[in-house]
């Protein structure tokens, strides 16, 4: 396990993968606390909101954590080196664990700008490091999200290009479910779509709600796609 998680980390650095997302990931936080924080702080005298910066990155990390996670295992399939890595002496939780711990990783250390925009504010303004905690471990928590997710649509084809956009459409519809949800004349079925809602339990945490139940709610979803993956390559290991 430990030793394909670290091929799998080692590859974003060999190729230029890793270096989009971090790249991508710096650009639009920093345009983001730019406009919508340092901007607003000038304009307030004395009031800076970070809020937005972590509001925005939802849809931001939506779109480029597929970036990631398409070629986890599409890549092997289209290479045929895939019968090596499912026949290798580890267990399929352990190589579906390395994998996901190795795009993850590289989601954290990209995240790890964000407390710094609050080190930059601090030098200015009060900050509530309470605040950007809750922010943190929302933003923490959809990155899991968004990687596991992404993991368990590489498994299921071998182009890369697909993934990523199945990735993509698969956020998407977390997110519609929460636009969507308001306009359904079921109750139940309107209670469905907003109990699905990444969003709407995102921006608890960017409010500075921590909630238990949202909380288990982002681990869950983690935990299934982590159980489907497994299942998937389960199933071809046996075929």
């Amino acid at each position: 396990m430990t030793a394909i998680f670290k091929r799998e980390l080692k590859s974003y650095f060999i190729t230029p993968l890793g270096y989009v997302f971090i790249g991508l990931y710096f650009f639009f936080s920093g345009m983001f606390f730019y406009f919508f924080t340092v901007a607003n702080f000038s304009a307030t005298v004395g009031r800076a909101d970070i809020s937005p910066t972590f509001s925005f990155m939802f849809f931001v990390l939506m779109v480029t954590v597929p970036i990631l996670t398409m070629r986890l295992f599409a890549e092997e399939r289209k290479n045929k080196t895939d019968q090596l890595t499912l026949t290798a002496p580890v267990s399929l939780i352990g190589l579906v664990l390395a994998k996901f711990a190795a795009a993850y990783s590289i989601f954290l250390i990209a995240t790890m700008i964000m407390p710094i925009y609050g080190l930059v504010l601090a030098q200015y303004v009060e900050v509530s490091w309470l605040s950007i905690f809750g922010y943190m471990t929302g933003l923490i928590l959809l990155g899991a999200v968004y990687t596991a997710v992404g993991l368990f649509v590489s498994s299921l084809t071998e182009n890369q290009m697909v993934a990523a956009t199945v990735s993509i459409f698969v956020n998407i519809g977390f997110l519609i479910s929460s636009i969507a949800a308001p306009h359904v004349g079921v109750v139940f079925i309107a209670d469905s779509l907003r109990a699905l809602s990444l969003l709407e339990r995102y921006d608890r945490f960017t409010m500075g709600m921590f909630e238990l139940q949202n909380l288990l709610f982002f681990i869950s979803i983690v935990v299934v796609a982590l159980f489907l993956t497994v299942r998937i390559l389960e199933k071809r290991r046996w075929a």
